[in-house]
């Protein structure tokens, strides 16, 4: 159980001391030859735009030879769990193999009997403080929330949480999903209300429902899930997202309009997300070959390709493993110098506040 994970890390700057020769390891022959005999993987919530799932889908495929089931691409954390509870008598599509969902529901996961244990070959090079002692689940990559802004329809980008209750960006703010159910639109709260309560977690979940509560009352508020599609068309001009998927986004189009991401001056939160194995996997080898593939070096760039700081990212870059070019393609360090990493505790804290209040305090169905 992880209790300090604001400590998880200083970002880019600090260098965990690692076992760094477990992270040649290359997964057993025989845990090969039973994944290739089970033949597939399902897989559920990964959009191929979301941390460069794309790729890592593809090399894994290429490396293995495994057919890959892609459960509802869209799903938040939440319909992640409830997949594996109402397939837990399933062997067929609809059931997942693999999870990949916030920090918080890794240790509830685990507490209901949803997760099976699995240590990776490069398990030592993960943090203490980012995975489960007994190998339910283990943390994969994090980032910040931030703000992704249409420069074709917003002249001067909101540089702050307050910012965006400004008029001129009427009918211009989104989420990037249901806040009852996703995390990642659940965190984009909790920042707001970290930011309008000046810091205090204790009151941010409050205040981010207040705050989302004005945003929708002024009429700033759009109650369309944010992502590519409609910022191109101009139907969420500004996207509350993490950082990576802001950028997967952006660079998605082209061009065609122009973007910036931008990571607020205050209330800056960082995400951890964690990966776990369904304790009923229909496909429970292919299930620990995909582990190890993301966790395995290649894995790890995969993601850092996708903008997402892997979980063994100090230990790659201890090792001098990370191309120069993919450091030089994220955001600013500084933007991340203020990142808090709110420990499981209060995640499970304001998590509970957000969903349960959403419905009574701000009142808009997100679809």
């Amino acid at each position: 159980m992880i209790h300090h994970t604001r400590r998880l890390l200083s970002l880019s700057t600090a260098v965990l001391v690692a076992s760094s020769s477990l992270a040649f390891a290359e997964p057993s022959a025989e845990l090969i030859a039973a994944a290739k005999a089970e033949g597939k993987l399902t897989t559920i919530a990964l959009p191929h735009s979301w941390c460069g799932y794309g790729d890592v889908i593809a090399g894994f495929k290429a490396k293995y030879g495994l057919e890959i089931n892609e459960l509802n691409p869209d799903a938040g954390s939440g319909d992640e769990i409830e997949a594996i509870k109402a397939n837990k008598g399933n062997t067929g599509d609809q059931a997942p193999d693999v999870i990949d969902v916030g920090l918080s529901f890794g240790p509830s996961a685990k507490a209901e009997g949803l997760i099976q244990p699995y240590k990776v070959s490069t398990w030592d090079s993960i943090p203490a403080e980012a995975k489960d002692a007994d190998g339910y689940w283990y943390g994969d990559y994090y980032g910040v929330m931030s703000f992704l802004v249409n420069k074709d329809l917003v002249k001067e980008s909101p540089k702050d949480w307050a910012d965006l209750l400004k008029p001129e960006f009427a009918n211009m703010v989104a989420l990037s999903g249901d806040p009852r159910t996703g995390n990642q639109p659940i965190v984009a709260v909790f920042a707001a209300g970290l930011s309008a309560a000046g810091g205090d977690i204790a009151k941010a979940g409050e205040a981010g429902l207040n705050f989302f509560k004005e945003l929708n009352e002024k009429g700033n508020f759009v109650p369309v899930t944010g992502k590519a599609a409609p910022f191109a068309q101009g139907t969420t001009p500004i996207i509350a997202a993490w950082d990576y998927n802001a950028l997967s986004w952006g660079d998605s189009l082209k061009g065609n309009p122009p973007f910036e991401v931008i990571v607020p001056s205050s209330g800056v939160v960082a995400g951890v997300y964690v990966q776990a194995i369904s304790a009923f996997a229909p496909h429970p080898n292919a299930a620990k070959l995909w582990m190890e593939y993301l966790y395995s070096d290649e894995g790890q760039l995969g993601w850092l390709k996708g903008y997402c700081h892997p979980i063994r990212f100090n230990d790659l870059a201890a090792n001098g493993k990370i191309p120069k070019e993919l450091l030089d393609k994220l955001p600013p360090a500084e933007g991340y110098a203020k990142a808090i990493f709110p420990t499981l505790d209060e995640q499970a804290t304001f998590k509970k506040t957000i969903t349960e209040g959403w419905d009574k305090v701000v009142g808009a169905a997100v679809q």
